[in-house]
């Protein structure tokens, strides 16, 4: 083996932890991490609520009502990628369904998140595979339209460039731009034992006024 390709197989290892962890940490948690940006908008939610989503980005721009682009996608997808598509929240067509979710599976995708509709929801939850979606409809599409992949989109209202990091779970999706994503898990990591610290000062008999400096605000606003 190379110099060159063990380098690259060491980065390719190094980023999956990274990002492994940070799915494990949790869609709220990394928010707050990194000051509260990245999140998607609320109404884009897992098909599965257990499903807990972490790769990077491959973002795809789509026509609303047309899936030729997303079968084009896959052909361009790596394994340990998250289809990232931008269908401008058209929820009166899925483009995605269980055909697309075992394809993706099988390809080696971490997961789909669409700002549209998808269908065959139960078949979806049954693969468990992650798909994260504004909505859901029996209704079909055509393939005749073109489309995008790799480029920058605003998904859910938040900017996204291929090569981004994807996480999400029941709480929502958050992105985190590739660069930052070591940063953030530090940051996320303090936060997390930062509750933790204040879930075993409750259990001790504090209370969460205390812990957070409430009082001169109660006292301020006249709180009785």
């Amino acid at each position: 083996m190379s110099a060159n390709v063990e380098t690259a197989l060491t980065y390719a290892n190094d980023r999956s932890a990274v990002i492994a962890a940070l799915r494990d940490l949790g869609a709220a948690t990394v928010h707050e991490a990194q000051g509260g940006r990245g999140a998607l908008c609320s109404a884009i939610k897992p098909v599965d609520v257990n499903s807990r989503l972490g790769g990077r980005a491959l973002t795809v721009d789509a026509e609303p009502g047309d899936n030729l682009i997303l079968h084009h996608a896959l052909l361009k997808a790596n394994p340990g990628d998250v289809l990232v598509v931008d269908a401008k929240g058209y929820v009166e067509a899925g483009p995605w369904g269980d055909v697309l979710s075992e394809a993706a599976q099988l390809r080696g995708l971490a997961g789909l998140v669409i700002d549209g509709a998808v269908r065959d929801a139960a078949a979806i939850e049954e693969m468990r595979f992650p798909v994260f979606c504004r909505g859901l409809s029996i209704k079909g599409t055509g393939k005749n339209q073109p489309g995008k992949v790799g480029v920058p989109i605003v998904i859910g209202g938040t900017l996204v460039h291929t090569g981004d990091v994807i996480i999400g779970d029941r709480d929502g999706v958050v992105v985190i731009t590739a660069n930052e994503a070591e940063t953030v898990l530090e940051q996320a990591r303090r936060r997390a034992e930062k509750e933790d610290s204040f879930r075993r000062s409750l259990r001790a008999g504090r209370t969460t006024v205390e812990l957070l400096g409430l009082e001169a605000a109660i006292e301020r606003l006249g709180l009785e």
